[in-house]
């Protein structure tokens, strides 16, 4: 039988108990769980957001961002305990009793914000400024793909754009320039440097000669279609689409908006949608000798869930999705997320305030 004593006891260890595995849970051992929860979390629903716009964009609807703003996460535990005992009138039947409950609880604000206004046009309207663009080309990423998704003209060179409301087709310069400058920054000919021209900073484009003789030629063709200087060495960058000089290459860059239009204008959409003038058919883009382009992206469509998808998002009763299995697509959809992230430049739009209880 257990007495008075062994009940005070037994319910103060019970208490340290519990107070220790509470102290054992919260606190810093949740940092590490909490940002890797969070972070994973927030890093797909990114990718659905923008999937998601992209297949609107291609349905001529509009397209809307959510910004996560904040995430507060707070813990709380608490624990009760009971105890009783009841004395009959036969001294020799007493009863106690003991009880015990405990409560954990995880009540994370987050806050979202949309984007709009000023933090709208700097974020998808203001084009990527040239010196990003050489900064990419500096950091290894390949021209091509640099220049395919975020260049709109290059010193009159054009290429295509795949928006209904203007679309075209590349000029037949585009892809052979593409060609020849890949083939020079594989072979590390290509590089930027950055130098004061009349007290301002200038991004300057270096091609390295005295390498390689077929390095030298390709870099001659690449001088000849741009129309610059033979002899240069060096080409001082600018926004705009005519260059003043031969030795000035005019890059005429996208803005992030005009990406995702011109990406969205490759995304598979069902027949029937095509045909009852849902949509229009998807762009096939070739080059002067009929060869297909593949898109950077290959976004595709069913009526059914895939069941091995990179990212999928429903629209209009059917699924738009990349395949898990298909690299390169997947590697592009996530260099489009980053480069969402290089054109957020200025200062932080107004964000909410929010009050959270501390008890």
């Amino acid at each position: 039988m257990m007495t008075g004593k062994n009940i005070r006891s037994f319910a103060l260890m019970l208490i340290v108990g519990l107070s220790f595995t509470g102290c054992a849970g919260i606190g810093p051992g949740t940092v590490s769980r909490d940002r890797s929860d969070y972070t994973a979390t927030i890093s797909d629903s990114w990718k659905h957001q923008m999937l998601f716009n992209m297949v609107k964009i291609r349905y001529g609807d509009a397209p809307v961002f959510l910004d996560v703003s904040s995430v507060i996460s707070q813990y709380q535990i608490g624990g009760q305990i009971n105890l009783g005992t009841t004395i009959n009138n036969n001294p020799w039947s007493t009863s106690q009793s003991l009880g015990a409950m405990g409560q954990y609880v995880d009540r994370p604000t987050i806050t979202y914000t949309p984007i709009l206004g000023d933090k709208f046009a700097r974020s998808l309207m203001s084009p990527v400024p040239p010196s990003a663009i050489l900064s990419l080309m500096q950091a290894g990423y390949p021209v091509d793909l640099i220049f395919r998704m975020l260049v709109q003209e290059i010193n009159g060179v054009r290429n295509r754009f795949g928006g209904e409301a203007r679309a075209r087709s590349a000029d037949p310069e585009f892809y052979a320039l593409l060609h020849r400058m890949r083939k020079i920054q594989s072979a590390g000919a290509i590089g930027l440097r950055v130098s004061k021209i009349d007290k301002l900073e200038a991004a300057l484009m270096v091609f390295r000669g005295k390498r390689d003789p077929a390095v030298d030629v390709l870099a001659g063709e690449v001088r000849k279609i741009l129309g610059l200087n033979p002899q240069a060495a060096e080409f001082n960058v600018v926004y705009g689409a005519i260059p003043r000089n031969d030795k000035e290459i005019a890059i005429l860059t996208r803005s992030f908006l005009e990406v995702i239009v011109d990406l969205s204008a490759d995304i598979e959409v069902p027949a029937v949608h095509v045909e009852e003038k849902r949509v229009g058919p998807t762009h096939m883009e070739r080059t002067v000798t009929g060869e297909t382009i593949k898109p950077l992206i290959h976004i595709r469509s069913s009526s059914e869930k895939p069941g091995d998808a990179f990212v999928v998002v429903p629209y209009r009763n059917t699924y738009f999705w990349i395949d898990d299995r298909d690299l390169m697509s997947k590697k592009i959809f996530s260099f489009l997320m980053f480069v969402f992230t290089l054109v957020e430049t200025g200062e932080k739009g107004t964000t909410p305030i929010v009050t959270v209880p501390t008890g």
